[in-house]
């Protein structure tokens, strides 16, 4: 008996938790057959690039879908940059595979390009998932290569309001973009979130963090597109009207050291947790009351603020970060200022702590805008919807 099964092929350049449940729930969809294939496996080396630290994830990466590893050219391949993983054989490899349609996670490495390159020269019909965003201004010879490159796919999954622009901003068509949002797993955080809450406490008294206190978090690698110094010197200005404001740093990276020294030196309510892995992370949030993320355009759109909002917290951004046209609705989930502005930044997060709450209601808001539009399901139902529009049939 013929398989009617639609054979889906999806290349990836390594396994990333945020992705791990759009691959299961796709695999458990009875009338496609579908395959991940790795273009590197990280070991706690490798997976530990821009976090200072060695490590592995504390959640499943590789159970409940099938997988492979694609050869590397490499001897040593990586995760530090767009030349660090080459694959080989690609198309022999999908020759002999033949999958009905191809989906490519973004063209931000050699082994992504290859895989397009690939997937074109059998005809096999390709969309692609990337999260660039039209935030940012880009030259004339951007666009240009931009808009060769989107040419060569069929279909577009869009991760979010500014991600879709960014696509009908280089003449693709509305009719080939797809609804497939950026997500976190909403349940684990939240039934974490709510696990914890009854330790909230002593979680905060761990950290040093004053029981009536409004603490402010920041979840993610201590890199410089992320401006954890905006962050200090905001603190900083906001303590001078307000002394029960703290600051959770919550991860590692080049600049902790620096950023260790700042706050001691100014005597600043900050509490640096160091490293905190999937099933940890949580406890911060937990702990916190607003997350707050300042990065430049390098954060086309900031994960951690789907996490942070699946706990319960509201978030505050600059203008800059991707998610912030989706995500972040002034005064009813958080707020946005002005990418940069320090005073703004410490207004906003005065504004935050007058009211804790005002904070309250909009996590509580920030919560069930992720539940509703930013989930797993929307993913999985998009891409389906990506899939048959493209080759005509699921």
């Amino acid at each position: 008996m013929k398989n009617n099964k639609v054979k889906v092929a999806l290349v990836s350049t390594h396994p990333i938790q945020y992705q791990t449940p759009w691959f299961q729930k796709l695999a458990m969809q009875g009338f496609i057959n579908f395959k991940v294939y790795y273009a590197f496996i990280p070991g706690r080396k490798e997976q530990g690039v821009g976090f200072d630290v060695p490590f592995k994830w504390d959640i499943p990466m590789l159970e409940g879908y099938d997988w492979d590893l694609l050869p590397s050219v490499k001897r040593k391949p990586g995760l530090n940059g767009f030349f660090s993983n080459s694959v080989q054989n690609i198309v022999k490899i999908f020759k002999i595979k033949r999958p009905d349609i191809g989906i490519i996670t973004g063209w931000h490495s050699m082994s992504m390009l290859q895989s397009l390159w690939a997937f074109r020269r059998l005809a096999i019909p390709c969309l692609v998932r990337g999260d660039s965003n039209a935030l940012k201004s880009r030259s004339a010879l951007a666009k240009q290569a931009h808009r060769i490159l989107l040419s060569s796919y069929d279909g577009f999954l869009s991760v979010g309001n500014s991600n879709r622009e960014f696509y009908l901003q280089n003449k693709i068509r509305n009719e080939q973009i797809f609804n497939c949002p950026h997500f976190v797993d909403n349940s684990r955080f939240s039934q974490q979130a709510k696990t914890l809450q009854r330790e909230r406490a002593s979680i905060r008294s761990s950290w040093g963090i004053h029981k009536h206190a409004i603490c402010f978090v920041y979840a993610g690698k201590l890199v410089p597109k992320k401006r954890i110094f905006d962050l200090l010197h905001a603190l900083q200005q906001a303590s001078k009207h307000k002394n029960n404001i703290y600051l959770l740093v919550a991860g590692a990276g080049e600049l902790m050291d620096s950023a260790q020294h700042f706050a001691n030196s100014n005597g600043l309510a900050v509490r640096f947790t160091g490293f905190l892995n999937q099933m940890e992370i949580a406890g911060a949030y937990v702990a916190g009351d607003c997350l707050v993320l300042p990065s430049d355009y390098g954060e086309t759109w900031g994960l951690v603020v789907n996490e942070a909002m699946a706990c319960g917290l509201p978030a505050i951004v600059s203008d800059r970060v991707g998610c912030g046209p989706d995500l972040v609705d002034e005064g009813v989930t958080g707020s946005i200022f002005p990418f940069g502005d320090v005073d703004a930044l410490a207004q906003k997060m005065l504004y935050m702590a007058s009211d804790p709450q005002k904070i309250r209601e909009m996590g509580q808001r920030a919560k069930e805008l992720v539940f509703q539009n930013y989930s797993v399901e929307k993913a999985v139902e998009g891409t389906l919807k990506a899939i048959e529009a493209t080759i005509g049939r699921v």
